[in-house]
């Protein structure tokens, strides 16, 4: 049996019948020798005495999961990993050539079909698969602990306070451990208890996140259906880290990161509706279905989570296309930034190689687009059918190409291109409306005529392009001011050459027109695709 030790902390393993063989203290590994052989089907018990203790002081940091307010761990922190760990070998590729190794993938090459290579998944690499948890925390008498799972029984022994959790659900392995001295706000969506644990001093915020975790409920099992769990909870932890993450049930959520944030002067969209919509999201896309490890298994969590984030946004929002269009220039710009730093190769999403900024950036951008093209309930049908298939399901694990199987059906011929495109290939579009101008009709209506060039290109993993012929589907539109706030009216064209023209008719004359003017597609430049509007003389 192999384990990879935590070597911040101490731990101490026990298996009836084992013997340690090797200790390795500087590379953290062990390996223990079975006596017996262990049949598949058989089961042992295995005893872990593991502890976190502080000596002096260190130079750095050091350790902040366990501190005197606002613990929090996870359980590989604290338990050993049991078998071999490819995220323990040489990454860098200067230090691999200089002992002989060969250049190391990010991820195994996406399959089609997919037998044996789909028995891991990415989050747990084939250690693990659907585990139950019970737990046992306790902590001091003033601090509420809290481990995955509905709450059983708690009592105080001694300087001691006790909780017991069972999970209600299978779930992935990976789940997380807090305490600290809250207070806990609660309310009820149906038969599911919404929480938030958080520092006394920070509730101001607490309301809206109540109310995000509600609203997130109520598209997401509309949507992609049930929850499994009993009970949400967001739980704050202190500001040595920003983040949020995404445990069974569970949401650590950094007291920077939301509960300290100030939005009063927030009139629109903002993070804490995002980030909690998000984490929300994962309670279906990661903690319900979880991709096999292979090209393309982050499209199907971290990109779903933030396109389901976005449409969360979008009924917030009722709609308004200007404020979308706002709010997903982070994902739009995160993309474009991360490609130009690409130090590897850039792949297609569906064969993502855990790349950041194309599984969160250009994937929410291409689900968001590919709603707005074939409708959101074709997009949310292929994502529910998907999770049916796979909700919870044993190994072997899904990958894009069975997410697409689903997609396929729900797109029309006319635009089947586009999961050719946008989700196969690498695809970038470049328009430059040359002219803008508008004729006054005996109506009293205005007919404004756009003249602009087109470009499809693919590019390849190293960022080569090549011209693609156009046959593409692009939204044309004025605006009502010069600041391009005011939207009034946009309508779909059918571009298939370059040079392009086209009409459209408004019921007043419009401050500039614009190319793609809600921003739909992935282009690098988009300074010339406006222009203020000539009056015809």
């Amino acid at each position: 049996l192999y384990f990879n030790i935590n070597q911040n902390w101490e731990n101490n393993i026990d298996i009836a019948g084992a013997e340690m063989v090797l200790d390795d203290e500087d590379l953290g590994f062990r390996i223990y020798a079975l006596a017996n052989t262990l049949q598949p089907g058989d089961s042992m018990d295995m005893h872990i005495e593991t502890a976190y203790v502080t000596k002096g002081f260190q130079n750095s940091l050091g350790n902040t999961s366990i501190v005197k307010n606002g613990t929090f761990f996870n359980n590989f922190e604290i338990l050993p990993g049991l078998g071999y760990s490819e995220s323990a070998e040489l990454g860098d590729k200067n230090d691999r050539k200089k002992y002989g190794l060969p250049e190391k993938e990010r991820m195994p090459k996406l399959e089609d079909p997919c037998g044996h290579s789909c028995m891991s998944n990415y989050l747990t690499q084939g250690l693990a698969d659907w585990v139950t948890v019970r737990s046992v925390i306790s902590t001091v008498p003033d601090q509420i602990a809290v481990a995955p799972g509905t709450l059983i029984e708690e009592w105080s022994e001694g300087d001691r306070r006790y909780f017991r959790y069972e999970l209600d659900k299978p779930s992935q392995n990976f789940y997380n451990f807090m305490s600290a001295r809250y207070e806990v706000a609660r309310e009820k969506y149906n038969d599911i208890d919404i929480e938030v644990y958080h520092h006394p001093a920070h509730s101001v915020n607490v309301p809206m996140m109540l109310d995000a975790i509600r609203r997130s409920f109520a598209y997401y099992e509309k949507h992609f259906g049930p929850y499994y769990h009993k009970q949400a909870r967001i739980l704050e932890f202190p500001r040595y880290a920003n983040f949020a993450q995404a445990f069974p049930g569970t949401m650590p959520y950094s007291e920077s990161f939301g509960f300290i944030t100030n939005l009063e002067d927030e009139n629109d969209n903002n993070v804490i509706d995002a980030v909690i919509a998000h984490e929300m999201a994962h309670q279906w896309w990661a903690h319900q279905e979880i991709p096999a490890m292979m090209q393309g298994g982050t499209m199907l969590t971290e990109s779903f989570a933030e396109y389901s984030s976005l449409m969360v946004m979008k009924e917030d929002l009722n709609g308004d296309d200007m404020k979308m269009k706002n709010f997903l220039k982070y994902d739009y710009d995160r993309y474009l930034r991360g490609r130009s730093s690409e130090l590897r190769a850039e792949r297609p999403l569906y064969k993502v190689e855990n790349q950041q900024y194309i599984h969160y950036g250009k994937g929410s951008v291409i689900l968001y687009a590919l709603q707005d093209y074939i409708s959101a309930d074709s997009v949310n049908k292929s994502m529910r059918n998907f999770l049916n298939e796979y909700a919870y399901a044993q190994p072997p694990y899904p990958t894009s190409t069975d997410y697409l199987r689903h997609l396929d059906p729900l797109v029309h011929d006319t635009m089947k291109y586009l999961v050719e495109d946008w989700i196969k290939n690498i695809t970038l579009y470049d328009f430059r409306l040359q002219e803008a101008t508008a004729a006054k009709l005996p109506d009293g209506m205005y007919e404004v005529t756009f003249k602009f060039d087109a470009r499809k290109l693919y590019a390849d993993s190293l960022g080569n392009e090549v011209e693609q012929p156009l046959h593409e589907w692009v939204d044309i539109g004025v605006y009502n001011d010069k600041d391009e706030k005011r939207l009034s009216t946009w309508k779909r064209v059918h571009v298939t050459e370059s040079p392009a023209r086209f009409t459209m008719i408004t019921d007043s004359l419009p401050a500039k027109a614009a190319i793609d003017p809600r921003r739909m597609l992935i282009e690098r430049l988009i300074d010339d695709n406006v222009k203020t509007v000539e009056l015809d003389s």
